[in-house]
């Protein structure tokens, strides 16, 4: 390599690719390289330049203008999902985003069991796209839901049901290169320009063969990564392809991949078992694998006591919950089969051995496919709960993934928590017990020295214990900067095979350069390597943007899960809590050091920006990376600094104004949609509400008097508004009246006044301060009359129960509609029934759905009550949230996330209800469909 450094060249390069023809995305925003420049893991590496390729032929571009003499040293790093655990795609140079664009399945062979994909496809995504076809493709890891195959591949990674199913290498039939010349493929002959290359490949190979296998154990989780032994058949011929796979980018760009499929398997069980002690539980993994099954994984207690106290183990069944203060090891077996007789056996036969096994408690088999995917989803979530722990130092993944054989697994663990009681650690214990790995997450303060140098003396400590034990250090999650051990590990000869295999794909060592293999001194050392910040000031308002571990489950491909939607719409990182995060750590501390940029600060705008508000982060995340509160905080130190835009001022305005809009209301309303449209002419928006509520009924509403005196008759509910509503939704207090009244009910109504939510949203947290401090003064006044407090919508029942509290105002309970419905029937206060029976849809709003797990449901409950079915579809986002969809500049993001998710639902005559305003504004104005609230359909259904 040259010493000519990478941002110099970023210019030249930039302008090379536009005259190349190159059809995607090349970007130097600071906000998208603050995003790329973390992972899963605790390191930070900030690129200098991020493109993203639309297709094999663009990623052929880019190849052939890194192949010309100004950037022949530019390094070059491939990008999948960033779930790495140690850096391994973290670099310097160019980052070379696979997931944005290139996530298609190319093909399907149902015939032979093959698929063809391009390498940023989701684990998750490939699996749903396949399974009409009865083929799965097999390696199951925890973050299915946002890696992707190609990163799988560049790790082989590995996961639960790896016995029987094997690593990714062991379900990869061959790939496809992009270089400079063009594409080379292993499923054709390779084109002339590659035969050299292949064959001082396969000469380094076969030199170094016989040394590999000498030192690489024979385990079921194999060493891989420039795997000699099966690139070079002893039968003959030269399988290049296998170097490739577990060799992390360092040998060149993967544009297409070939995926032995499996047949899904007809029957499934999964049995739970509690143990006493996780040494016990551990025990219990060789006698279990007597009955065959697909996976045996465990959670030991301190991943349990985490679990319990985040509430994930209420969705355990009953018989398996603890007792106050009991603590339990988890293992989890689960056995597959198409003859369900002896599937039946098979599983009677697990259940003989738990009874014989010390410390074994209660056990329940699940054969139900739901409950089964609840189950594991318990055990998968103890990745990201480790993340929760609070305190400067938390569970860090960096010996996590040894393999031993599964006898050697207890004396192994015995030694490696001697290693941690030394060094004074705690950790938590989970992993898959019947391949002999375990996840072992020591707590560090990484922004400690001390703590830098326990990483690498319990490193060294580990490395040298798997050695003892005929294990693998790297048996699941790749090598990252844990390569640093590769030379020390495969021996002086073999290492040199690498060498010569690595400098026949990659001469100038540019690609993921300092990873693995490299002819020069410059392996990146697991201390040497730069950390990410670890940890906040206390009490900084920023403290969770630290806290963000990059376990990503904000990536998820799925449109039916809520989080994160701008990022479903863009694929773009920086649009995603995770990035977001990155960017706001990277502001934080640069303005520490004095050293922030304006164009730092207009990017972090741009991404804070696309965030919809929704606060699935706050609920959703492991670790609560709750974004809009973050954006709040920055606005109010950059608007403390910067004039506000005339649309943020108006409608600050608005909001604060809206007691005495609604007191003119009665003036106002021949004249609103002249006032709306010049209103969106001025801020930049589309669609505004074009019609003002009239003034409630007088003996609707709650006099002062009332609630002076502190008592109303029974049966009373108190109708809370925010301002929007109020404003803009007269059907919706229409609907909430004609509900209660129709159950017996008394509604009556609160006198509106602002939460606040503008305010706060745009960083006014003076305004937002005192208006919040009115509303809850409002709310404890109304709460002692001793009647529940009912919101109207979910956005504004969630900020008071969400946001106030963090800013240390604690308001009464205020219930959803159906909280308070669910639990009156529970009571047996409530049993109409209906006159017209039939089904019906109910739509939630999603930071209701996220903040209150069980908030769709229980409107099914509330409408079963009623002898009505009602069917709550799981969706993400409608693409409103609030003002987001209205604004302009929004338009591609806010129709994206509706066709994404919603419009579907929408197709059909079934009558239609949505529990948000902005939901219900989102599907009239893009469906041309008008849904009710639930309520608004429970009293027609009542009605006859």
């Amino acid at each position: 390599m040259t010493d000519q450094s990478p941002i110099d060249m970023i210019s030249p390069f930039r302008s090379a690719l536009s005259a190349a023809g190159f059809l995607g995305e090349v970007e130097t925003d600071t906000a998208l390289r603050s995003a790329m420049s973390t992972d899963n893991s605790v390191y930070q590496i900030m690129p200098d330049l991020i493109v993203a390729p639309v297709d094999a032929a663009d990623l052929v571009r880019l190849a052939a203008v890194l192949d010309t003499p100004p950037f022949l040293t530019l390094p070059v790093t491939a990008r999948g999902g960033g779930t790495g655990t140690n850096g391994q795609s973290l670099n310097r140079g160019v980052i070379v985003d696979l997931r944005r664009h290139m996530n298609r399945l190319m093909g399907v062979n149902t015939q032979e069991g093959w698929a063809d994909v391009e390498p940023g496809i989701v684990l998750d995504d490939l699996n749903d796209r396949l399974r009409p076809t009865g083929w799965f493709f097999a390696p199951e890891t925890s973050t299915s839901s946002r890696c992707t195959i190609g990163g799988m591949v560049s790790t082989d990674a590995s996961g639960k049901g790896s016995r029987i199913y094997g690593k990714t290498s062991d379900n990869i039939i061959g790939i496809e290169l992009a270089r400079a010349e063009g594409l080379l493929s292993s499923m054709e002959s390779p084109p002339g320009w590659a035969v050299a290359m292949l064959a001082r490949a396969e000469t380094a190979a076969r030199t170094g063969r016989a040394a590999f296998i000498a030192h690489t154990p024979r385990l079921n989780r194999r060493f891989t990564g420039y795997d000699l032994e099966r690139a070079c058949p002893p039968e003959g011929g030269f399988e290049w392809w296998r170097l490739f796979l577990g060799s992390e980018g360092t040998l060149g760009l993967i544009s297409r991949i070939r995926v032995r499929l499996r047949r899904i398997e007809a029957g499934k069980r999964l049995i739970v078992v509690g143990f006493d002690s996780f040494r016990n539980a551990l025990a219990a993994a060789t006698p279990l694998i007597a009955a065959d099954p697909t996976a045996v994984e465990v959670m030991d207690e301190r991943v349990q006591a985490i679990a319990e106290s985040a509430g994930i183990l209420r969705r355990l069944p009953r018989t398996l919950q603890s007792l106050p203060g009991q603590k339990i090891a988890y293992v989890f077996v689960e056995i597959n089969g198409d003859d369900p007789a002896l599937l039946d056996l098979r599983v009677n036969h697990c259940r003989q051995i738990v009874a014989g096994l010390p410390g074994a408690g209660a056990t329940h088999v699940a054969a139900d496919l739901d409950e089964i995917r609840d189950l594991w989803a318990i055990r998968s979530a103890g990745v990201g709960l480790l993340g929760k722990v609070d305190g400067p130092a938390r569970p860090v993944a960096f010996v996590e993934d040894c393999v031993v054989p599964p006898e050697n697994l207890p004396a192994f663990v015995d030694e490696f928590l001697a290693v941690l009681t030394r060094h004074d650690l705690g950790f938590g214990i989970y992993g898959h017990v019947d391949v002999g790995c375990l996840h072992i997450r020591p707590a560090l303060n990484i922004d400690a020295d001390a703590d830098r140098e326990k990483l690498v003396a319990v490193s060294d400590a580990v490395f040298a214990l798997t050695r003892k034990y005929g294990g693998i250090f790297w048996g699941e999650h790749g090598k990252g900067v844990r390569g640093a051990y590769l030379r020390d590990w495969i021996g002086a000869e073999a290492y040199g095979a690498l060498q010569g295999v690595k400098a026949a794909f990659d001469p100038a060592g540019r690609f993921n350069p300092g990873k693995l293999v490299s002819p020069r001194d410059d392996i990146m050392g697991i201390s040497t390597t730069p950390f990410r910040p670890f940890n906040a000031p206390d009490g900084d308002p920023l403290t969770r943007a630290f806290r963000c571990n990059g376990n990503a489950q904000c990536l998820s491909y799925s449109e039916k899960t809520p989080m994160c939607p701008s990022f479903k719409a863009t694929a773009d990182l920086r649009h995603s809590p995770k990035g977001r995060a990155d960017a706001l750590r990277a502001w934080h501390v640069a303005k520490r050091s004095g050293a922030v940029s304006p164009e730092m600060e207009a990017d972090l705008l741009g991404v804070l920006d696309g965030c919809l508000g929704c606060k699935a982060c706050a609920s959703s995340c492991p670790v609560q990376v709750d974004i809009p509160t973050m954006r709040s905080a920055f606005y109010a130190d950059y608007f403390a600094r910067h004039p506000r835009g005339i649309a943020d001022q108006l409608t600050l305005l608005a909001e604060r104004s809206s007691p005495a809009i609604a007191a003119f209301s009665p003036l106002l309303r021949p004249v609103w949609p002249f006032l709306a449209r010049l209103g969106g002419a001025l801020v930049g928006s589309v669609d505004l509400p074009g019609r003002i509520a009239p003034r409630p009924p007088a003996d609707l509403c709650l006099s002062e008097a009332e609630l002076q005196r502190g008592s109303l008759p029974d049966g009373t509910v108190i109708l809370v508004q925010d301002w929007f509503t109020a404003l803009f939704d007269p059907d919706l207090l229409a609907d909430f009246v004609a509900g209660f009244s129709a159950l017996g009910l008394h509604p009556r109504l609160l006198e509106m006044l602002p939460a606040g939510k503008a305010a706060q949203t745009m960083g006014d947290m003076v305004r937002f301060r005192r208006m919040a401090t009115r509303l809850n003064a409002r709310l404890q006044l109304a709460g002692r009359t001793g009647r529940p407090l009912i919101g109207m919508d979910p956005a504004f029942v969630m900020q008071l129960r969400q946001d106030y509290p963090k800013a240390g105002i604690h308001p009464p309970a205020v219930q959803l509609p159906q909280e308070f419905l669910a639990a009156e029937m529970a009571a047996g206060r409530i049993a109409a029934r209906p006159r017209k029976s039939g089904k019906v849809r109910i739509m939630s709003h999603c930071t209701e759905a996220t903040g209150v797990a069980n908030a769709p449901a229980l409107w099914k409950e509330v409408f079963a009550g009623l002898g009505i079915t009602a069917e709550a579809p799981a969706t993400g986002c409608c693409g409103m949230a609030g003002l987001f969809g209205h604004q302009t500049r929004h338009q591609t993001v806010s129709r994206k996330l509706f066709d994404m998710s919603w419009r579907r639902h929408t197709e059909d005559e079934t009558p239609l209800a949505a529990t948000g305003f902005s939901c219900r504004c989102q599907t009239g104005r893009l469906s041309g469909r008008s849904p009710r609230h639930p309520l608004g359909l429970l009293a027609q259904a009542l009605a006859g």
